[in-house]
């Protein structure tokens, strides 16, 4: 094994490796962080056209997401018919871009069996996969048999006044949306949930009224009147956000230890000060003092500021604004 193995090829490689017409060289070159590597390479496996499809389809197993992502771009290019299946298991990697690339190559094959797969790729917890497959569907003759598919193709594509128009089966579609990583997706979801106006809309709303984000909590409690959903239920959905109060126990227990550090993880600018007071006044005790006396001064001392940091912890609100 050699430390070439492990190393990308650099431009000098992937030149070697074009004269040759070397595909697993090429494919190889596909991990390179270096875009000018990386597009050469690609250029070169696209001149080759078929006869590198079984190297490039060898290659999506690589843990490397470069060169997942090159070699979808260069099968998408090729349009190969062996590669719409291993393109169609690529909409399950573990990596959003490479979900979302594999939708767009898909798109660009145009091949009919694609379509279940794209269709359920709009459920993605992820908007750009989303988008893509949304985008991708129409090339492969998709079309939606029902307003239900319908208004998860136009989730898809973000288009939230057609949404709208579509009105109560459109409910399922936002509220399978609500898991995006992107506050502003779910804020979004909710806003349209509340322009639908209607009940079947209350588990969804209820679950946003513990979402993370604060602006989503306070939409869901405005889409929750526009649907009806009775105020006593409010309460009850906010209380199971997040909280983000801090342990007392922690505090206490790092200020006894090292004073001032326990109001430092309160939040308190005033903790380093504290902290830097303690190391002189200590160093001063010993020197003066002895350890013996320093550590009678400070023990009760460190005491009192560990009951204290534990006290603020105690009464500080767990309710995030």
């Amino acid at each position: 094994m050699r430390l070439s193995d492990f190393l990308a090829p650099g431009k000098k490689d992937v030149e070697r490796f074009i004269r040759s017409r070397d595909i697993r060289g090429l494919v190889k070159a596909l991990k390179s962080r270096d875009i000018q590597v990386h597009d050469a390479a690609i250029a070169a496996l696209v001149g080759i056209g078929p006869d590198a499809v079984d190297e490039l389809i060898r290659g999506l197993k690589n843990k490397n997401k470069n060169a997942r992502l090159g070699i979808i771009t260069v099968l998408s290019k090729i349009r190969d018919p062996r590669s719409v299946q291993p393109l169609i298991r690529m909409l399950g990697d573990t990596n959003s871009e490479v979900r979302w690339e594999a939708a767009i190559a898909l798109g660009e094959l145009g091949d009919p069996q694609a379509t279940g797969p794209l269709a359920a790729a709009l459920e993605d917890p992820d908007k750009y996969v989303r988008y893509g497959a949304a985008t991708a569907l129409p090339k492969t003759g998709w079309a939606p048999a029902d307003n239900h598919e319908r208004a998860r193709y136009l989730v898809g594509i973000q288009d939230w006044e057609a949404v709208v128009n579509i009105g109560k089966p459109a409910i399922p579609a936002l509220a399978g949306i609500l898991i995006d990583r992107d506050s502003t997706i779910r804020l979004k979801a909710v806003e349209t949930l509340g322009r639908i106006g209607d009940a079947d809309a209350t588990p969804a709303l209820i679950k946003s009224l513990g979402d993370e984000n604060r602006d989503v909590r306070w939409q869901a409690v405005l889409a929750s009147q526009q649907c009806g959903v009775p105020l006593l239920y409010l309460p009850r959905g906010l209380a199971l956000r997040p909280k983000n109060r801090k342990s007392p126990l922690i505090a206490g227990f790092l200020n006894f230890m090292l004073p001032g550090l326990g109001y430092g993880y309160l939040g308190k600018w005033w903790g380093i000060m504290i902290f830097q007071i303690d190391i002189t006044a200590t160093v001063w005790l010993f020197k003066f003092k002895g350890e013996t006396n320093t550590y009678s001064v400070l023990f009760p001392l460190y005491l009192l500021l560990a009951l204290h940091a534990w006290y603020l912890a105690k009464k500080t609100p767990d309710d995030p604004p």
